[in-house]
């Protein structure tokens, strides 16, 4: 059964795709507190690829995509975290101008940026993100007084990875705001408030940076492929629910483990595609 036309075709395959690719995603990040973007860029772009995608578009429609795929699983985990009083939002305030800019201007020049660098870029951070889960390292608290322009400074750096990654900020997020001495709960919940920003100012980036790009792509709107963007979004939206209500019931520490090898094994083999 055809639904529309797309690059390719849109077909109930397709659609069963995204909504398997929705539900994991949304439930690995609710039962572990981490970003689906390991997972979810690699196989949008295998996806997406299958479905016609030309290669100069695909890695950053997969970007853009699951960015615009944030916005809705964030502000799921924003409203979760500060009902439990984890958010700090003394320091989400703080970073958060930094990161609109980092994340914005990142996502907009990110058409300009050779595909297979991006490949690149990804899976060196997917590689970083698997050896600090691997290791659990932490770095040593600092005693210093928080400033407005570390803040600012450190959120222009995390917006900025994390819309050339299309991932929340979890792992840089939290490193830092252990560094800053925030209790472990707190960094997670203040984390998951941050991802929300960054989607935001990431999106748009990469709307505006893609517009003449895909216009003549259909269902496109810059670099957000709106078919994968509702059907993931609403998978993920429901499932992450569920991953939390079970996070307390698995081990944690070796499932985070498994993440990472798998997050790591698919943007390599993302790289490969590229190449």
């Amino acid at each position: 059964m055809v639904l529309e036309k797309g690059f390719n075709m849109i077909t109930v395959e397709f659609v069963v795709l995204y909504l398997v690719l929705g539900t994991f995603v949304g439930f690995m990040a609710g039962l572990l507190g981490v970003g689906g973007g390991g997972i979810l860029v690699p196989l949008l772009v295998t996806i997406l690829s299958y479905q016609g995608v030309g290669q100069d578009n695909v890695v950053h429609l997969a970007l853009g995509t699951s960015l615009a795929c944030m916005i809705i699983s964030s502000s799921s985990s924003i409203y979760a975290h500060a009902s439990r009083g984890t958010v700090v939002w003394k320091m989400v305030y703080g970073m958060t101008p930094g990161i609109i800019l980092g994340a914005f201007l990142v996502a907009h020049v990110a058409a300009d940026v050779n595909s297979t660098y991006i490949a690149i870029f990804f899976a060196l951070f997917m590689a970083l993100v698997a050896g600090q889960m691997f290791l659990n390292w932490k770095p040593n608290p600092s005693l210093k007084p928080t400033k407005f322009r570390n803040l600012f400074i450190a959120g222009t750096g995390i917006g900025s990875i994390s819309a050339l990654a299309a991932v929340g900020g979890g792992f840089l997020a939290v490193t830092y705001l252990s560094y800053k001495n925030i209790d472990m709960k707190k960094a997670v919940g203040t984390s998951a408030a941050i991802g929300f920003p960054i989607a935001i100012a990431g999106t748009i980036g990469y709307m505006i940076s893609g517009w003449s790009r895909t216009l003549n792509d259909p269902y496109t709107f810059g670099f957000i492929y709106l078919p994968a963007f509702l059907v993931i979004s609403i998978a993920s939206f429901i499932a992450a629910p569920v991953g939390a209500n079970h996070s307390a019931n698995l081990p944690e520490k070796q499932l985070k483990k498994i993440f990472a090898i798998v997050s790591l094994l698919l943007s390599l083999k993302m790289l490969y595609s590229v190449f």
